[in-house]
C-alpha cells in the first residue's frame, strides 16, 4: 500500500526519491521512477505535486491523468512513499531548504533522481547540478536520468497533449506506455440510449483535464474487475439534448456485453482508438444505425 505522507513525520525507512511533476506518468517519467526503484536497500519514493495545483509554467490546468489515477499507477509500480504537497506549501523554499525540509527531513532520502529539466526551489532556481551539490552535503546521492526518445524525439507531456487534442489516441498511448484512461463516477444521463437498445454510462471529464478531440472512440471498460469492449463518445451529444451536471466534457460509453446499474460507481474507461468525429444525425433511428456500426468497429 502506498503511503501518501501529506502530513506527519519523517518516512520511517531510508528512501530513494524520484522527483518530478509526472503529469502524464509517461514512459520518460516511468524511467525516472524506475531509477529510484532500482536502488538496493532503499524504499522507492516519489516527490510530485497534486494535479489539482496549477504550476506557474502552465497557463492553465491540462492534466493528462488525474492525481488519483497517477497514485493508482504509482502504487501498481511499487512506489512505497509519495509526498505531493500543494505547490504553495513549498514554492517559497530556497533550493537548499527544499532539499533539507522535503528530501531529508520529510522523505529521509539517501538517493534522489530527476530528469534533466527538473527545477526546484524559489523561482525554480535549483537545477539537477545544484541538487547534486546540496545533496552531497547531506549524504544524499543524486542521478540525472537521461531523456527517453521515440522516433528521434524526446517523449514529453506537451507532445502527448497535442496527440490527445487531435484524437491521435494510439500515438498518445504509445508515448504514455498505457492507454489513456479515466476512473470517474457514473452520473445520471437522459437514458435515451436504453430506448434505442444501446444503454450507456455517463461520466464527466474534469475541466482540469485536457479534453480529447470530440468524437467516438473504441474503448475498454473495467467493471467489477472484468474488462469489456466499449464505444465511447466524448463531446456534447449534438443529436440529443443533454443537461450537464458540473463542468468538463461528457463521456458516454456503451459497454458491450454488459447491462447493469452502475450509477454512482467509479468506473475506469480507457481510450484505445479514434473511430469517427462527433456527428449530428437526423434522428434517433439514424443514430441507432451508426452506433451499431461503431460497436462493430470497436470489436475489431
Amino acid at each position: 500500500m502506498i503511503d501518501i505522507t501529506y502530513s506527519g513525520g519523517k518516512a520511517e525507512e531510508k528512501t530513494a526519491v524520484a522527483l518530478g511533476y509526472f503529469d502524464g506518468l509517461h514512459l520518460g517519467h516511468v524511467g525516472v521512477i524506475r531509477t529510484a526503484m532500482a536502488q538496493a536497500g532503499l524504499k522507492p519514493a516519489v516527490f510530485t505535486f497534486n494535479c489539482d495545483t496549477t504550476l506557474p509554467k502552465f497557463r492553465g490546468p491540462e492534466d493528462i491523468i488525474s492525481f488519483e489515477n497517477k497514485c493508482e499507477l504509482m502504487e501498481k509500480m511499487g512506489v512505497k512513499y509519495l509526498y505531493a504537497p500543494d505547490f504553495a506549501e513549498v514554492c517559497g523554499y530556497t533550493d537548499e531548504e527544499f532539499v533539507k525540509n522535503v528530501l531529508i527531513d520529510k522523505l529521509n532520502a539517501g538517493f534522489a533522481c530527476c530528469g534533466s529539466n527538473f527545477r526546484f526551489g524559489k523561482g525554480g532556481s535549483g537545477t539537477p547540478e545544484r541538487l547534486a551539490e546540496i545533496g552531497a552535503r547531506y549524504g544524499m546521492r543524486v542521478e540525472v536520468v537521461k531523456d527517453i526518445c521515440l522516433d528521434g524525439k524526446m517523449i514529453s507531456s506537451t507532445r502527448i497533449r497535442e496527440h490527445i487534442r487531435k484524437g491521435e489516441i494510439e500515438e498518445a498511448n504509445r508515448l504514455l506506455g498505457y492507454e489513456l484512461w479515466y476512473r470517474l463516477p457514473v452520473i445520471k444521463g437522459n437514458e435515451i440510449g436504453r430506448t434505442i437498445s444501446f444503454p450507456t454510462i455517463n461520466q464527466v471529464i474534469p475541466e482540469t483535464n485536457i479534453i480529447p478531440r470530440y468524437g467516438v472512440y473504441k474503448s475498454y471498460v473495467e467493471v467489477h474487475g472484468k474488462q469489456y469492449h466499449g464505444v465511447t463518445n466524448i463531446g456534447v451529444k449534438p443529436t440529443v439534448a443533454h443537461r450537464r451536471d458540473g463542468t468538463g466534457a461528457v463521456m458516454e460509453t456503451h459497454i458491450i456485453g454488459f447491462d447493469g446499474d452502475l450509477y454512482g460507481q467509479n468506473i475506469a474507461v480507457a481510450l484505445v482508438r479514434f473511430i469517427r468525429p462527433e456527428t449530428k444525425f437526423s434522428g434517433l433511428e439514424e443514430l441507432k444505425k451508426q452506433i451499431a456500426l461503431d460497436k462493430e468497429n470497436a470489436l475489431h
